[in-house]
Formats: structure tokens, C-alpha cells, sequence
């Protein structure tokens, strides 16, 4: 049976505690459950929900602060735990703080291994029906549980639109092979993941991941940075610059196994070509590793200073371009992406609009991730310079009271090196 995603069931739920008409008051909240069959991972079930308290609704469409949570699990011991805090008023001297709380079970995470497409990518080595290539569906993945606790702080400062930024964080990693036994309970032979090594355990038997890397490990950070931010609005801006520089300290004496230093520079920009309907948007990012040496379970994590994601490759990044296809040393990438309102109304005492977006992703290593010092085989190590990467697509939009944004998008690879497609169903614009 082929490794794919059988359904997928969207819901909107929306409800409303306080308030009524176009200014929102109190507590308003709004949820997404998604249901999926993966023929590996197996049955996913559960609910994301997104809670607005708007105050007094003095300060719509901003809110006092949001509560984000999201719970899921599959049959196959797979889950996400996860709660998300914003608040730009609890906290004394206008203070803005977002916190992030999270335990995530990952049975069959994607790895491509790295520095691009330095490091190929053969579909058919998971295509069980390509009886002369085939070699597991499990071939590009491997086991990785995390709990990971952030918090970041800002203040303005000089200006209106100038901010500082502090934060910390605790990521716990724990990696291993994928439990190919625990993903085979149930199955028919027919059906059963073969036991090979995949892709992860060739790397560690190599030594292109370093033994004291290759099981995870503990990263404790310092954040620091500077933000510059004029947009009018935030959960869907039609002008406005949002763009920050940050530098990300990882130091031993924090407790941290490896010790290192990134730096990230992130610019986004917005524009109206239409009054409240029609808007462009673009986003730069770029970021480096600029003294030390990150594990390659780091790789993938971007640092922002309201969210950290992972990429490059897939939802939060590169739509239709295979999950943390593309990791290195110094990564850069753009999204550029046109947003249409092309419709609003009000029911249920709920403000509601729909959009539709047309997007093209790109992105790339710049610098590779260098060989452990106790690598082997390092003629056939990935070193080679990449190329870059693209994906184009759309997607809907379906936004109550403008900060609960239901987000459908539906992405392409330019090249079938980097995947085929990929279907998202989340919460709010890509940035």
C-alpha cells in the first residue's frame, strides 16, 4: 500500500461568548479539527483551538491576548501537544510576550539528509510500487520526540515602530531509527515495512552524523535582536514593513550539549493594490550559523521573533517542496504572494471574510553543513553546491473576526527532486 493521506476533513467552529456586531468584545474562540489516515503512521485525530480575548473591544481588532492549542494523536503513538501564548498588555511598562509550551511525538519525521540537493532524493526508494527501487517508506525518515519551552519578550523603544527583543529557550531532542515494529502492528505482510536502515542510520553509520549528535540532545538559547514593524494590521497586513534581525546565542554554560551561534534576518513586506480587498506581500529570510557548529536536528529550525518554525520545505515555508527538504549551514529563501478578499459578510454577530492567495516559494543552501571531524567515506559526502528550490500554488482563506484565520493551501514543486505536491490546513497567512 503507498504511504499517502487518505482524507482530510475541515471544520470550522466558531463560537462567541461576549460582544456582538463589527467590534468584538470579551472571550471569542474558533477551532479546526483534522482527521487523516496515513497508511504507516496510521489514524489522526484532533483539534486545534484559538482563544481571543478582545477586553473591553476598545482596541478591536487587536486583542488583550490569544491562547493557541493544539492536540492530536495517531494510532501509531505519533502526537502533538502544544500551547501558544501572545499578549501585548498583561505584562507591566508595554511589555509583549509569546510563549510557546509544546511536547511532540514524531514516529516517521521526514529527513532528506543535507546541504540540498547536494544530498538527491529518489522517490521510488519509498514507492512500493517500483518493484526494482523500492526500499521502505520509512527510507527518508527517522524518530524524534521534543519538548520545547520559549519565551520572548518585546519593547519598543526610540520609536513607534522600533522594538527590542529577549527571549530563551529549552528544546529537549530525543532521535532515533523509526520503530518499524510499532508502525507494522496490525498490518498484513503485504504491508509491512521492511527492516532496512534508512537514509538517518546510513548518515550515523558514516559518521556524517557524529555520534555524540546522533540521539538528540539538549539546546538552551539566548535570544537577542532588534524588530522594526509598521504594519497596519497583523494577522493579514495590506501595508507595512515587518522586519527584525536577530541573533541567537547557544552557549554550554547554559547546559546546551553543542555550543553555537546563529544569526537571522528576516524582511517582510506589504502592499495595497486594492483598498481592503486586494494586497501583495513578500518575505525575505536568511540565516547562518556564524561560529560554532549546530546539530543537524537544529538544522531545520528558523528563529523569528514571534514564532519559531521549521523549514526549508513544507507549510511554513516552501508549500509543495518536501518537508525539511533543504538544511544547511546558511540557508536563504523568499515567499512572494498575491492576497484577495473577495468577500465579507457578518453572521452570527461573527465578522467573516474570504480570500484566496496565489503564491510562489523559493530557497536555498548557500553554505553547507561541514563533515563531523570523524566522518568516513567523505568522497560521497553531500558538498556540492545547490540549487535553488521552487514551489508555486494557492489557497483560502476563511477569517472570523479578522485573527482566526482558517488557512487552506495547496503547493507544488518546480522539481520532482524536492517532491510533488503538498495539502496544508492550519491557521493564519504564511507570514
Amino acid at each position: 500500500m503507498k504511504n499517502r493521506t487518505g482524507f482530510l476533513v475541515l471544520l470550522v467552529l466558531a463560537g462567541q461568548l461576549l460582544g456582538q456586531g463589527v467590534a468584538k468584545t470579551g472571550f471569542n474562540f474558533g477551532g479546526v479539527p483534522a482527521i487523516a489516515y496515513n497508511s504507516d503512521t496510521g489514524f489522526t485525530y484532533g483539534i486545534i483551538v484559538n482563544t481571543y480575548n478582545y477586553g473591553d473591544g476598545s482596541m478591536y481588532p487587536d486583542y488583550r491576548y490569544s491562547l493557541y492549542t493544539e492536540w492530536s494523536r495517531t494510532t501509531k503513538g505519533s502526537g502533538v501537544n502544544k500551547l501558544f501564548f501572545d499578549s501585548k498588555y498583561l505584562l507591566p511598562k508595554d511589555i509583549r510576550i509569546t510563549s510557546e509550551l509544546s511536547y511532540l511525538t514524531e514516529q516517521a519525521l521526514p529527513f532528506y539528509g543535507l546541504n540540498g540537493a547536494a544530498a538527491p532524493y529518489f522517490a521510488e526508494y519509498e514507492d512500493d510500487t517500483d518493484a526494482t527501487h523500492y526500499i521502505s517508506r520509512a527510507f527518508y525518515r527517522h524518530m524524534r520526540n521534543t519538548v520545547k519551552f520559549t519565551a520572548d519578550f518585546q519593547r519598543k523603544f526610540l520609536n513607534e515602530n522600533l522594538r527590542w527583543i529577549g527571549g530563551l529557550g529549552v528544546i529537549s531532542t530525543a532521535v532515533d531509527t523509526v520503530d518499524v515494529a510499532t508502525l507494522n502492528e496490525g498490518k498484513d505482510a503485504a504491508d509491512q515495512l521492511p527492516v532496512v536502515d534508512g537514509l538517518y542510520a546510513q548518515y550515523v553509520t558514516d559518521g556524517w552524523i557524529s555520534p555524540d549528535e546522533a540521539n538528540g540532545g539538549l539546546t538552551n538559547y539566548l535570544k537577542l535582536g532588534l524588530v522594526y514593524d509598521t504594519r497596519d494590521n497583523e494577522p493579514n497586513p495590506m501595508s507595512g514593513i515587518w522586519s527584525e534581525a536577530l541573533v541567537t546565542l547557544v552557549p554550554e554554560a547554559l547546559g546546551s550539549d553543542f555550543s553555537y551561534t546563529t544569526l537571522t534576518l528576516t524582511h517582510r513586506q506589504y502592499f495595497t493594490i486594492i483598498p481592503e480587498n486586494l494586497s501583495f506581500a513578500y518575505r525575505l529570510g536568511y540565516q547562518s550559523v556564524v561560529s560554532g557548529r549546530d546539530p543537524f536536528y537544529m538544522l531545520p529550525y528558523y528563529q523569528g521573533s514571534y514564532k519559531t518554525e521549521e523549514g526549508l520545505g513544507g507549510s511554513k515555508s516552501l508549500r509543495g517542496i518536501l518537508k525539511n527538504r533543504i538544511v544547511g549551514k546558511s540557508i536563504a529563501f523568499g515567499n512572494f504572494e498575491f492576497r484577495w478578499k473577495f468577500f465579507r459578510t457578518v453572521i452570527f454577530n461573527q465578522n467573516l471574510y474570504l480570500a484566496l492567495n496565489g503564491f510562489m516559494d523559493a530557497g536555498q543552501v548557500l553554505e553547507n553543513q561541514p563533515a563531523p571531524e570523524n566522518a568516513t567515506n567523505l568522497a560521497t559526502y553531500p558538498s556540492g553546491d545547490d540549487v535553488l528550490h521552487k514551489s508555486f500554488g494557492g489557497g483560502l482563506r476563511i477569517a472570523l473576526n479578522e485573527n482566526f484565520i482558517v488557512a487552506v493551501d495547496m503547493g507544488f514543486a518546480a522539481d520532482e527532486a524536492d517532491g510533488s505536491s503538498g495539502l496544508y490546513i492550519g491557521l493564519g497567512y504564511l507570514y
